[in-house]
């Protein structure tokens, strides 16, 4: 069906699509009323040929549902999962915004107070959605939304990779190369900490208005992000602080152990950087201009001296006056700017509304509420009330809360009712697809990793309590997920000389992997391999991708 067939449709007697708002390789992204809560969402509805793939569409809702348990205002919220005529199509916020791209390309280098203003808003996103088992693996400018307010909110948290990958099988170029961790780049499952590198990515180019890497291919791109180390802000823009370089620089390091290993120690320097920043420093000692020195007070008579040492004590306090004055002003206008436009804002305090007995459903799809309170949700179980109903809160109804920007934290303890499921079949699939299913039957999910030369790594070797069993709703099951095969490093074999086929060939002898060829102009003669992603004679662990560097002959 056409794109613009949908425009007038209602999904499920409920979403009016009014007009396309994107598109990509994947779905297309449309304006809609919910009329049900009286709402302008985006609907975005997978492409037919995309939804006729069985695995993809699969992994699309798994991820979708995954995504929809996040609640943060730092988060493009998810609010609804659903197929309708056989569509598949998600509803979540609509941004009043442009993406941080557009931004920067409007703008260029951002300055580093804006980039850290940013940056610590992203870090709090992807600190929620980690510490709740999801990871974004695509960070990069174009995910990242900008509203009128200054506010950002992270975006397609997972889907965005499943994009990437549509757009790829279309043949179409995507951005994603500039921003790719390098155990990414090698072909390896990304975690948490490759969202950080790619932070680290989208803090350098806020800063700089450069990308860190560049490259005539993406091969050759991907090769400097495992191996290459990126110029310093600071040479580029003098006035970029050292700590936040550092913190940038950290981020984006390619040993992933030397990264910052969570969202939460990287918020946590970005933080005490601006702490750093609202310490007054020292004022600087004001001289004293205009005073002419005297050579002898008795080339004056007595009035005349005075007169003129009455004038120069009032030049210089008035010299000295307006000097303080200027830092004073200067101080201020830093302090307001960091700290006190909050903390002298005025107050906007409310009596915390009464949540208890009410629908949890209704609360997380109420705009107004979302967009107020920032609800942490545990899940327990209550013979005695229906599902979904909130049996209590913290802090108590009717308590006096002041409304801050970052919105009030309240927790709610909601019922799962009496309700019995059977653990579903999750046995050799991903720990994140399961991980999905399991939530959607209203289990908590705990992992622990074990080593497995059968299951393929990170796919679910078994389960506790075991598949099929009933459980009340809102029960924990444990998963167990294999690392693969005890970790088994080889040899990096010298390559450089060989031919590109002679090459791959060794790679495969070594038990290596060939990770693709980058083709560069060379003295050397046409196919001849000039440089390896790994170094040669080093340890590497086995399978690894290797990229070859591959002369395409003499200019001539």
């Amino acid at each position: 069906m056409a794109n613009e067939n949908y425009i007038g449709r209602v999904l499920d007697g409920r979403y009016e699509i009014q007009s396309e708002i994107g598109s990509g390789g994947m779905a297309v992204v449309y304006k809609a009323m919910d009329h049900r809560l009286n709402r302008q969402v985006a609907v975005k509805i997978m492409r037919q040929e995309m939804a006729e793939d069985e695995e993809f569409r699969r992994r699309f809702l798994a991820e979708a549902h995954a995504v929809a348990m996040l609640s943060h205002h730092n988060i493009v919220a998810i609010y609804d999962v659903s197929r309708s005529n056989n569509m598949e199509y998600l509803v979540m916020e609509l941004v009043d915004g442009i993406t941080l791209k557009q931004y920067m390309e409007r703008r260029g280098a951002l300055g580093w107070r804006e980039t850290l203003h940013f940056s610590r808003q992203i870090a709090r996103g992807l600190k929620h959605a980690h510490e709740r088992g999801i990871v974004h693996r695509d960070i990069k400018p174009n995910n990242i939304m900008l509203l009128r307010d200054g506010t950002i909110k992270v975006a397609d948290f997972g889907i965005a990779a499943l994009e990437n990958e549509a757009n790829e099988s279309k043949g179409q170029a995507i951005g994603s190369i500039h921003y790719i961790a390098p155990e990414q780049a090698r072909g390896e499952n990304p975690d948490a900490r490759s969202d950080l590198y790619s932070l680290g990515v989208v803090m350098y180019e806020m800063l700089t208005g450069d990308k860190p890497f560049t490259g005539s291919t993406p091969g050759e791109i991907a090769v400097k992000h495992m191996n290459a180390t990126p110029v310093p802000p600071h040479e580029k823009v003098a006035d970029v602080p050292e700590e936040l370089e550092r913190i940038t620089m950290k981020a984006m390091s390619a040993d992933i152990s030397a990264r910052y290993q969570t969202a939460d120690e990287m918020l946590s320097d970005l933080e005490a950087f601006v702490q750093s920043q609202m310490q007054p420093k020292e004022e600087e000692k004001l001289e004293n201009p205009g005073v002419v020195p005297i050579r002898s007070v008795s080339e004056l008579n007595r009035e005349s001296f005075l007169r003129r040492r009455s004038r120069s004590a009032r030049v210089s306090y008035m010299t000295g006056t307006f000097g303080v004055l200027l830092c004073a002003l200067a101080l201020f206008i830093f302090l307001w700017n960091f700290w006190l436009r909050d903390v002298f804002a005025p107050a906007v305090r409310i009596d915390l509304p009464n949540f208890v007995d009410t629908s949890y459903e209704s609360l997380m799809n109420n705009a107004d509420l979302s967009g107020l309170y920032n609800f942490e949700v545990i899940f327990v179980v209550n013979t005695d009330t229906a599902p979904g109903i909130v049996l209590s809160q913290s802090p108590e109804a009717g308590r006096s809360m002041m409304v801050t920007p970052d919105g009030i934290d309240v927790t709610l303890i909601v019922s799962t009712g009496d309700t019995l499921s059977s653990v579903p079949d999750v046995i050799n699939m991903d720990y994140r697809t399961a991980s999905a299913l399991l939530r959607q039957y209203g289990f908590y999910v705990e992992i622990e990793n074990s080593v497995s030369d059968i299951y393929t790594r990170n796919y679910v070797m078994k389960t506790y309590p075991d598949v099929g069993q009933a459980l009340a709703t809102g029960s924990t099951v444990y998963l167990t997920v294999s690392s693969g095969p005890e970790i088994i490093n080889v040899s990096m074999p010298n390559l450089i000389g060989l031919s590109e086929g002679a090459a791959i060939q060794q790679l495969e002898n070594s038990s290596l992997s060939y990770g693709g060829s980058e083709y560069v102009k060379s003295d050397l003669a046409a196919g001849t391999v000039i440089g390896q992603s790994a170094d040669a004679f080093t340890e590497i662990e086995e399978h690894s991708k290797v990229v070859l560097r591959v002369s395409t002959g003499p200019e001539g």
